[in-house]
């Protein structure tokens, strides 16, 4: 990690907020506890114990791995539904293979973004490739969900498939930073990624000892996650490090700075940076269901138990 990178960095277009820009404060450092995803992979639940008010329109976030698999090991997820929502899978390191009930999916791999809109509902699956299966190797990636406003929840699902190659690469004003815009809005640079509900996804790689003060929307929520080695957050300079989720505050800025030494399989600091436009809609979830009501809940499960949010494709070897 990470898979995306230039050589040079000051060759890319440079990006920095106004020196009046307020700058948003870091309100809360939490730690993601560790569990098990699908047939038992490694995640983070990035954002446990942030209150929602502060994660609209973002529902969850998971860090998948990072791990080394011996062979054999690799696991993936079974046929699941989901509606009301879409699904932001970005891998890192490995591959992953999806499949649904309408048709799509693909492979993503090494800096691939895999983005789903569920809408009205359907059923998918994520698996390893068989070469992964048998071969081993490391896989470290993220799975975001972000809500769909009540006017598009029901809309038709849908994919789209990010390469690494499409990504927006940018540098902070001294060029110790690489920025990797997914998906939204930054400083007039626009991200591959087309989004129901606006937001803008960041992946940012801090040189040790470097800064990045980025523009930010006022209008948005701002979050960071990190992904590998340590620094800080907000004018304040609070820590945080892998494994850990920031909330900030109002403002119209947003710094970033790693720490001088970093571990050694990480030479950078690596971050995710999130914000969004809150929605603002009362949101319920049930498992993979995320709904306004709890009778669209009741409608959700009764549908998928009926058989209407799609049938499992005959053709479902995945590449084995």
């Amino acid at each position: 990690m990470p898979a995306v990178t230039v050589e040079n960095p000051l060759t890319l277009p440079r990006v920095s907020a106004a020196d009046d820009a307020q700058p948003r404060k870091a309100l809360q450092v939490s730690t993601a506890p560790s569990g098990f995803e699908g047939e038992g992979f490694p995640v983070r639940r990035a954002f446990a114990g942030i209150d929602y008010r502060n994660l609209d329109p973002f529902i969850m976030m998971d860090q998948m791995g990072e791990v080394e698999y011996a062979p054999g090991e690799p696991k993936g997820t079974p046929w699941h539904p989901h509606r009301g929502f879409e699904t932001v899978t970005y891998i890192m390191d490995g591959t992953f293979i999806h499949q649904d009930s309408h048709g799509g999916g693909g492979t993503i791999t090494n800096g691939d973004t895999q983005w789903m809109t569920a809408g009205s509902g359907l059923l998918h699956i994520e698996t390893p490739p068989e070469s992964l299966v048998m071969s081993g190797g490391l896989f470290h990636g993220l799975q975001l969900w972000v809500n769909l406003p009540k006017a598009d929840k029901m809309m038709p699902p849908k994919y789209q498939d990010i390469r690494a190659g499409g990504l927006k690469l940018l540098t902070s004003g001294d060029g110790g930073a690489l920025i990797r815009l997914i998906a939204g809005d930054l400083a007039g640079h626009e991200g591959p990624g087309a989004t129901h509900t606006p937001i803008t996804m960041i992946h940012v790689s801090v040189n040790p000892g470097a800064s990045v003060t980025l523009p930010w929307r006022a209008d948005f929520n701002a979050l960071a996650y990190g992904l590998a080695g340590r620094g800080f957050a907000g004018p304040e300079s609070r820590p945080f490090r892998m494994g850990q989720a920031v909330v900030f505050g109002k403002g119209e800025s947003l710094t970033i700075r790693a720490d001088e030494t970093q571990e050694s399989r990480s030479p950078n600091f690596e971050v995710v940076l999130l914000g969004g436009r809150p929605i603002r809609e009362p949101m319920m979830q049930y498992g993979p269901f995320v709904m306004n009501t709890h009778a669209e809940l009741a409608q959700a499960f009764d549908d998928f138990q009926a058989g209407r949010l799609g049938t499992i494709p005959a053709d479902t070897d995945l590449g084995r």
